[in-house]
């Protein structure tokens, strides 16, 4: 029986430290009790840039592969590739290795089931886990499965080009970050096809990370994007994640822009293809994000944050689109998943069509709705966040008050959201007001309860 750190058995993958909690013997246990608890015949497995990705992939394939499944290995490539080759070709399940945002010394794996349905820390996830704790993976039952390489990155291409009309787009001025990620790969192939005029930084895929961390949240890791956005007087710059499944902007002066401002551009946009329709947001996002949708008619649903409640909710209300706050967009016609380089395409599509620069088509959201950002606050110890939670919902009971995740208030003109981390004894708090004064003093007040 094997001994490792059931920590590393997150809320939507595995993840952790190489290789003292994530190694090649826990990879090669994970890909066995992976198979068998979906029983798989068929899955596909991918990996990122990381310098330990080549070692895990071969670790779990082996695995899936004594416990009798066939394995397409699709390589070297983004995590939203491996969603569409999962989805496209109807795969019982597919494995990315990958830490995502993560620093170097991470790695992990994100797991999906069929039509690349995630599995989650409450299902799927923590299944596997209590399997390898119980040492309770079943033998194999037939022969070893068998193995094959694919290559999707031509349809893949094709595929996300399918959501905008070329011949629209104008020649916008763009930096473009990759991270040192596997963005690296596609954004080349993507953007040669395109008449924007680029700057191209960190485009090499490098899992030391030489230049930055690929994690475009944090504000150091966009300074390189924002310098050469001011020096080339770009339209906009965009960068990506380690594992390209997200993307994020800044504007023509540099400003970053906030995941629910871009939720709401892109509700814009397919609002004005498929009027009516209907659009999820997540808990913490801005109030433009369903005034739009309502201004076009269309159907705007709250939900839970995290990729999983997103994509089973996106399913059921048969939306065209979901957006959540750090960067996650999802898209019916996408297999309902996330993906990386859609995003960018429809906002590049949408300042062509409105004749406006990002910052231009941006200007009526900054006016009118003012928004704290996350601000993360850490806990002596997890078992005081439920505390905290009830605290808030207590002070703040003429408000609004529902708990669909965290603890949510709303009032006229301003409201709040706070939430626990899944992994940390942080709780996090995202505020809007109808002015900057009234988003910083509400802002300050709710910290004040949450910190005492």
């Amino acid at each position: 029986m094997m001994t490792f750190d059931s920590g590393v058995f997150k809320a939507y993958d595995v993840r952790g430290l190489y290789p003292s909690q994530i190694n090649e013997p826990l990879a090669e246990q994970i890909g066995r009790a992976f198979v068998a608890h979906l029983g798989a015949r068929q899955i596909a497995v991918s990996r990122d840039m990381r310098l330990s990705s080549p070692a895990l992939a071969g670790a779990f394939i082996d695995g899936a592969r004594t416990q009798g499944a066939d394995v397409v290995d699709i390589g070297l490539m983004g995590t939203d590739q491996l969603y569409f080759a999962v989805a496209r070709d109807d795969l019982d399940g597919g494995a990315q290795i990958t830490a995502s945002h993560n620093p170097g010394a991470y790695n992990g794996i994100k797991l999906v089931g069929k039509q690349a349905l995630p599995l989650s820390g409450d299902a799927g996830i923590s299944d596997i886990r209590d399997m390898l704790l119980a040492d309770a993976v079943p033998a194999p039952t037939g022969p070893r499965g068998g193995y094959a390489k694919a290559r999707v990155f031509d349809d893949y291409l094709e595929h996300i080009l399918s959501f905008i009309d070329q011949r629209a787009i104008k020649p916008f001025s763009l930096v473009l970050d990759a991270g040192s990620g596997v963005g690296g790969l596609v954004a080349p192939a993507l953007f040669d096809r395109l008449p924007c005029r680029t700057t191209r930084l960190c485009f090499e895929v490098d899992g030391s990370f030489p230049n930055h961390e690929a994690n475009p949240l944090i504000e150091e890791n966009r300074r390189d994007l924002v310098e050469a956005v001011q020096a080339e007087s770009a339209d906009a710059g965009i960068a990506w994640d380690g594992d390209a499944d997200r993307c994020f902007f800044v504007d023509g002066t540099g400003e970053f822009i906030s995941g629910d401002f871009v939720t709401a551009l892109l509700a814009d946009a397919f609002l004005r293809k498929s009027p009516g329709a209907t659009v999820l947001y997540d808990v913490r996002a801005s109030h433009a994000v369903k005034n739009i949708v309502a201004a076009h008619g269309g159907r705007a649903l709250m939900n839970r944050v995290g990729h999983a409640f997103f994509k089973h909710r996106m399913r059921e209300e048969d939306a065209v689109f979901g957006g959540e706050v750090t960067g996650h967009y999802y898209f019916r016609e996408n297999f309902f998943a996330d993906n990386g380089f859609i995003p960018a395409l429809l906002i590049l599509e949408l300042m062509s069509a409105r004749g406006q620069t990002l910052r231009e088509l941006l200007a009526p959201l900054r006016a009118r709705y003012f928004i704290s950002g996350e601000i993360n606050t850490e806990l002596d110890d997890q078992r005081l966040v439920a505390e905290k939670l009830d605290t808030l919902a207590s002070r703040y009971a003429d408000g609004h008050v529902y708990r669909m995740d965290g603890v949510s208030v709303e009032y006229p003109t301003w409201h709040f959201n706070v939430r626990p981390s899944n992994t940390e004894p942080l709780i996090r708090l995202n505020l809007e007001g109808g002015s900057q004064d009234e988003m910083e003093t509400r802002r300050d007040e709710v910290l004040a309860v949450i910190r005492s």
